[in-house]
């Protein structure tokens, strides 16, 4: 078993940067443009198979 280092209060620990926290802002923007274009996608395939 491994065990981690403590980090010290004085000392500035290393921040990793997480990959979802980076991506958080773009949620309001990208969602309803994900969405208008299934919605598209999905009337264009009942248009086609009626």
């Amino acid at each position: 078993m491994s065990t981690p280092t403590p980090v010290e209060p004085g000392h500035d620990a290393i921040v990793e940067k997480d990959a979802v926290e980076s991506v958080v802002h773009l949620m309001p923007i990208v969602l309803p443009i994900v969405g208008a274009v299934l919605m598209l996608l999905l009337a264009s395939i009942a248009v086609y198979m009626a």
